[in-house]
This record gives structure tokens, sequence and C-alpha cells, in this order.
């Protein structure tokens, strides 16, 4: 089982699309500044998860929120 998720930094209010099997370790990871793309912007917190069946539809599904329509679905839903 693999989840997508969406991070928004507490510190300038960005957002964070990505995916996992653990969301939980992988939020930890990014508060702890192990990913380099997010560590400037700490704290995160977990917005939005979405759960899928395999790692294939996790990918589709994190570059769809990645795509224009995606964050207007995104903002939408946040907002």
């Amino acid at each position: 089982m693999y989840s997508v998720y969406v991070l928004k930094s507490a510190s300038d209010n960005r957002l964070y699309v990505g995916m996992s099997g653990n969301v939980e370790r992988r939020v930890s990871e990014h508060n702890n500044g192990y990913v380099f793309s997010t560590k400037a912007y700490r704290p995160w917190l977990l917005v939005y998860s979405e759960a899928v069946t395999s790692r294939i539809e996790a990918r589709k599904r994190e570059k769809y929120f990645k795509s224009g329509s995606g964050k207007e679905f995104l903002k939408s839903i946040l907002h």
C-alpha cells in the first residue's frame, strides 16, 4: 500500500507533494532535515494524504497533484 501526501510548510505556506509506503516516517524525514529539497522550509505539516493500491498508481497521482489542474484541486480542498 502506498500513499500520496501533501505537506505544507509552516514557515512560508508552500506545498510539497510526495509519495511513500510509510507516510509517518517520510514526514519525520522531511521535518528532521533528511530531504534536501525540503530542509530549508521546515517545519512541515501533513495536510492531505490519499492511499492507493500500487506504487505506479501513487506516481500517477503524485504527477497529477504537481500539474496545473492538480494544484488547483489541492487549493480548492485545502483553502
